[in-house]
């Protein structure tokens, strides 16, 4: 039996996996060899990397089970985590196929979806020629304009700008804000030239993005690339294999950290298992923004219009955020700078930001009405990680959060704040 819903469903954080053809079909002829040279993903049989300005970052996961678009309606974390190592498994179509998009849309209870990129997420603010950085970004954005035009009332997208220029930048989003499925730029939390966004170098763009009512889509993009600190990914990655877990084992029974007869003991060291930038970078980079660029660079005091989705990387940690920040603010001398608020609550009750969710997170779980006004959700397909929309109703649903609560966090909010008539699909059919 089908599942229903009473309430139509945005999913705010979706991705799209960036074809050939956007390098080959989009991308301006005179820039085609130097933009394969500053940004291109290949994925080969035997092996994938992702080039950027010349230099290959070759993947480090198993290339047999591509995370980043591996999952499908139906399909539990455990069996993604069963599956196969040595086994190739295809990608879901639906990451550059919009059809095969709106049929999974229609499976997992989606209405309607923001698009984020993903080889341009991780690689494109890296791109150093301003000038090839503007013809990327001209081409990831008909290309997606052109995915949108599938279904315009249902596919919404996150523009890319070319940051390495700010001329470039505002002459951009200028142009896709005349383009419907345009909603907001995409923006990672990162530094560029060794300047992050609370650097007086992007206030254009925070003036523009006012200006013309678009969001600002901040969306984390932890990578194995990015020299600097930021995002936190990188870091991890290069750590992990470091963290060594260390086993004893001795050759008498009694378990593997007990050792018998001689004494003898074997030491088996072994990196971890798993990847720890999901868990933590995503986390950690939308907390430095919202901290450092929302609240202590003084943004959403001087733009109280602007609008902001920071998505992915849960949202609960906005709490420990707003009370160390009131506190912070009131004993530090940081307002002896610039203006800043110390107000910090009353400044986030009134403020036009949301942050993304997951629904299952346990504090938005038990705390529905600190939240309810504040959080976006979104499901993260085609990514490993991915849950759908019945999910979502379920566990918010046995957590006895009230339907008209569910409703907003999942679309009520998000509609609003890219302004974008809500529809909702049965059985393929709008009501």
């Amino acid at each position: 039996m089908t599942p229903r819903k009473r309430f139509a469903i945005f999913d705010s954080d979706t991705h799209v996996i960036e074809p050939r053809d956007l390098w080959e079909k989009f991308l301006d002829p005179e820039y085609r060899v130097l933009g394969k040279s500053a940004l291109w993903r290949e994925e080969g049989k035997f092996g994938c990397y992702l080039k950027i300005n010349g230099t290959v970052f070759r993947d480090t996961d198993n290339v047999n089970i591509p995370r980043h678009a591996i999952w499908r309606p139906g399909m539990t974390w455990d069996a993604i985590g069963d599956l196969d190592p040595q086994t190739r498994h295809a990608m879901n179509e639906g990451a550059w196929n919009p059809e095969v998009r709106l049929r999974d849309m229609n499976a997992m209870g989606v209405d309607q979806a923001f698009l984020y990129p993903s080889w341009f997420a991780e690689g494109f603010p890296l791109v150093k020629d301003p000038d090839v950085a503007y013809a990327l970004a001209r081409a990831y954005n008909d290309w997606i304009a052109d995915f949108c035009k599938a279904a315009p009332n249902r596919l919404f997208a996150a523009a890319v700008l070319p940051l390495q220029n700010m001329e470039f930048a505002v002459e951009e989003l200028r142009r896709v804000a005349k383009i419907s499925c345009f909603r907001g730029a995409f923006i990672r939390p990162m530094f560029v030239e060794g300047r992050y966004l609370n650097h007086p170098y992007y206030e254009p763009l925070w003036a523009e993005l006012a200006d013309l009512a678009m969001v600002a889509a901040v969306h984390a993009t932890p990578g194995l690339n990015n020299p600097e600190w930021t995002s936190h990914g990188p870091f991890i990655e290069k750590m992990k294999d470091r963290l060594t877990q260390v086993q004893l084992r001795g050759n008498a029974g009694g378990g593997p950290f007990t050792g018998g007869g001689s004494g003898a003991f074997t030491v088996n060291g072994t990196p971890l298992g798993h990847s720890l930038s999901p868990i933590l970078g995503y986390w950690l980079d939308n907390y430095l923004f919202v901290a450092s660029t929302l609240l202590g660079y003084g943004m959403m005091n001087r733009y109280p219009t602007m609008k902001v989705v920071v998505a992915h990387g849960k949202a609960t940690w906005m709490e420990e955020v707003l009370e160390k920040f009131e506190a912070s603010t009131r004993v530090i001398a940081l307002q002896h700078y610039y203006p800043v608020r110390t107000d910090t609550e009353e400044l986030w009750k009134a403020g036009r930001v949301l942050l993304g969710f997951d629904a299952d997170e346990r504090g938005i779980r038990k705390l529905p009405e600190r939240y309810s006004a504040k959080v976006v959700w979104g499901s993260r397909y085609p990514r490993d990680d991915t849950s759908g929309a019945w999910d979502a109703i379920e566990i918010l649903s046995q957590a006895n959060v009230e339907e008209s609560c569910v409703a907003r966090m999942l679309g009520g909010n998000a509609v609003q704040q890219f302004g974008i008539e809500p529809i909702q699909f049965v059985d393929n059919e709008s009501v």
